[in-house]
């Protein structure tokens, strides 16, 4: 059977084969990190990564492979493998360690280790025994014979920092430690491979988000009849979801039968959940004799009815379970996740969504609905465990408003090819282009403000279960920053520059050598002068002109690098705004009556490269308060900045394609569709081909009979001006062909 890798995988495949190659050059013993979200396939990459590892070497090296792995994970990871091996004949064979021959690994042989069995000086694999067969002795005959061991860690968040692990690991003394993990934990570690959560997502391997209690808001319960408890109410929410994504996945042709997972709490104080849940499920004509539900608890409780549950089209349709199944358990046609209300608060992390992440076909569905997994809880509040966790899930929602006609407008989107996800050492001279072409040496001022740390003086949290923006506080301590506080924020900056790319050290590392690069060129000052420089770049004069340098400059890199990797192509059917749209925890309610989605939500804070939104900057802020007193305006819709969803023209930049994002679609009483983009300063300069585009588009719509028009719109002096024309021309000092915008 011929395996497709997706783009990304195969990227990942080849990097961890030239890491590997790498570290077996370098002294002494080495870790390598392979960071990768759930549902990304990791197993899948390591196997065909070590396949390729032994394939055709011609350096003689000869390898023996010890994979550890944390609950029955092991066990899985062995039968993956075996499985994938055995169909394509390789010569990697997946031992336990009754299996191995003569007491040691031999030459391509993995052996495969549950955790628990070997972190006790007493276990049976650690201790000395009369037949010298102890897992010392295994490593010790096997590295006689010449060949080198590399160690695997799978799910190493979970152990691989344990005193115990770290004196295991010495032992074991392998030439590579692979550590696999979605949150690696071994500290000081510079090598690694990194798969982006974003390219999983782009490339439909999982679903878009994962929304809490979606249209709950707006759930009313009669006082009066008010017998149903907040757990019955979160099940039958679940059950309906169920049924809706039923008829979507048929209405799409898909034989897939959406399973709805319930996580019942561990038992404690004699109160054990299970039986009631199974007692409400009854209600509803799903039970285990008619095979509907499954169980799987622990070792010691009989699993029921989960033989080929994983199969799409298998007829169970909710599943109870524990904790225990949050590692490794995979089952893509999981959609609907249940937790009930505990004692203690629950921390939500990206392992429990984990099983309901994954797409079951491995492609995005037409359905946007097909696209998200729901989370239906009676939780009062959620804790996020992790920062991808917060990015990820999405416990607002907004609805386009009832009110609201089709406006069917073609709109174009690109599709990607290999794409390039980090900087490569062509970025610096692009930087100093960047740098030329906004004067940053005329800008800069080498006279700058301390750069201070601030420490909050006097602060309360009134509750600590909840989420909250900022903490109450009487006032900050300032306090200078020392060098490696310096040069920790100089890291950060660059790496909250970085987006679309990878927030690796190597780019980051990137960002840093040019800005180095050119204060070295522009004002002479050397190595010696990097805390000067990262102390000028970080002051609150300076921020702004250096971040719009790496951001210009990352324009320009993407074309470089990325010409001919994408491809525009106009969406099938017309484009409408979206009936929903929902948002994460780093966005924040606001109050606007003419937005066509309501409530309105904004962005508060950066860095994530996830969401199809970026922060409102003050130029949109400005337009939207505008857009709100225009007495023609029926609405106004924000547009996000990429995806098939959101509204984009065509135009050409250097000879390539591109889809262009408007800002505001925005409809009047007339009829008429005004087509906004809001530009401010050196971004006004540079949108010559947007701006040329987008009237193209304009004209060429307008012949076939829409009534459109807009164009770049400007802030001067109190009034908003629109560029119209058939070929755009910006000079701040000049806006005379700049029409007086008035709706």
């Amino acid at each position: 059977m011929w395996i497709e890798f997706k783009n990304y995988q195969e990227k990942a495949i080849v990097k961890l084969k030239q890491e590997a190659n790498d570290l077996l050059e370098a002294e002494g013993n080495k870790i390598c990190i392979f960071k990768a979200p759930t549902g990304s396939g990791k197993t899948l990459m390591m196997a065909e990564f070590l396949k390729r590892l032994i394939d055709s070497r011609i350096d003689g090296r000869k390898f023996s492979f010890v994979w550890i792995a944390v609950n029955k994970l092991h066990d899985q990871s062995r039968n993956s493998l075996k499985k994938y091996y055995d169909q394509f004949g390789v010569g990697l064979k997946c031992s336990y360690y009754e299996d191995l021959e003569d007491r040691k690994i031999a030459e391509n042989e993995i052996l495969f280790l549950n955790w628990a069995s070997i972190n006790k000086k007493e276990n049976i694999y650690v201790r000395a025994n009369e037949r010298d067969n102890n897992l010392s002795n295994v490593i010790t005959r096997t590295k006689d014979e010449g060949r080198i061991i590399i160690l695997v860690i799978d799910e190493s968040h979970r152990n691989a920092e344990t005193e115990k692990s770290k004196e295991l690991i010495e032992e074991i003394g392998p030439k590579i430690t692979i550590e696999v993990s979605a949150t690696p934990q071994l500290k000081g570690v510079f090598r690694g491979v990194e798969v982006e959560l974003k390219e999983v997502k782009d490339e439909g391997m999982i679903k878009k988000e994962i929304v809490i209690n979606p249209g709950f808001e707006s759930f009313h319960l009669d006082k009066k009849l008010a017998d149903k408890t907040a757990d019955e109410i979160v099940v039958e929410a679940g059950l309906k979801k169920r049924v809706e994504l039923t008829k979507l996945y048929t209405a799409e042709g898909s034989n897939v039968n959406p399973l709805m997972l319930i996580q019942i709490p561990d038992s404690h104080a004699g109160i054990d959940k299970k039986d009631s849940v199974i007692q409400l499920l009854g209600k509803y004509g799903i039970t285990t004799e008619n095979g509907k539900l499954a169980i799987y608890l622990s070792e010691k409780d009989n699993k029921i009815n989960l033989e080929n549950i994983e199969k799409d089209e298998n007829e169970v349709e909710v599943m109870i379970f524990k904790q225990a199944i949050a590692v490794g358990w995979d089952c893509p046609r999981a959609a609907i996740l249940v937790l009930f209300r505990e004692w203690k608060s629950v921390v939500f992390s990206i392992q429990t969504i984990g099983r309901i992440m994954r797409m079951p076909e491995h492609h995005h569905y037409k359905t946007p609905e097909l696209n998200l997994g729901y989370v239906f809880t009676s939780l009062s509040d959620i804790g996020i465990a992790e920062d991808i966790a917060k990015e990820y899930i999405t416990v607002f929602e907004g609805k386009r408003r009832d009110d609201y006609k089709n406006i069917d407008l073609p709109s174009y989107h690109s599709k990607r090819f290999r794409e390039e996800t980090r900087l490569s050492s062509d970025f610096v001279p692009i930087f100093f282009k960047a740098a030329d072409e906004l004067k940053l040496k005329d800008h800069i001022s080498l006279k700058h403000s301390i750069v201070d740390t601030k420490i909050i003086a006097s602060g309360r949290i009134a509750d600590v279960d909840k989420e909250i923006k900022s903490v109450e506080k009487k006032g900050t301590l300032d306090i200078p920053k020392n060098e490696v506080e310096l040069q920790n924020a100089f890291d950060y900056f660059a790496r909250e520059n970085l987006t679309p790319f990878a927030p690796e050290l190597r780019s980051i590392k990137r960002i840093n050598d040019s800005i180095y690069r050119f204060f070295d060129k522009a004002f002479k000052m050397g190595v010696d002068d990097w805390p000067k420089i990262q102390a000028i770049v970080l002051a609150e004069e300076n921020r702004q002109i250096v971040t719009d340098v790496i951001n210009k400059a990352k324009e320009l890199y993407q074309d470089v690098v990325g010409r001919g990797k994408h491809e525009l192509i106009e969406n099938e059917g017309s484009w409408n705004v979206p009936g929903t749209i929902n948002y994460n925890l780093t966005f924040a309610k606001k109050d606007y009556k003419k937005s066509i989605i309501q409530p309105y939500y904004a962005k508060t804070k950066g860095n994530n490269t996830l969401s199809l939104f970026e922060e409102d900057s003050d130029v949109e802020v400005s337009f939207i308060e505008y857009l709100e007193k225009a007495k023609q305006i029926e609405w106004w819709f924000k547009n996000g900045k990429s995806d098939a969803t959101y509204f984009a023209v065509p135009y050409t930049e250097a000879g390539a394609d591109k889809p262009f994002y408007v800002d505001f679609i925005v409809k009047m009483k007339d009829g008429r569709i005004g087509l906004f983009d809001t530009k401010g300063g050196i971004y006004a300069q540079t949108a010559k081909d947007r701006a040329e585009g987008l009237q193209a588009y304009i004209k060429k719509l307008n012949k076939a009979g829409k009534k459109l028009f807009g164009g770049i719109v400007v802030k001067d002096k109190n009034s908003w001006r629109v560029n119209s024309k058939d070929k755009y021309s910006y000079d701040p000092n000049n806006l005379k062909d700049w029409e007086f915008l008035n709706l």
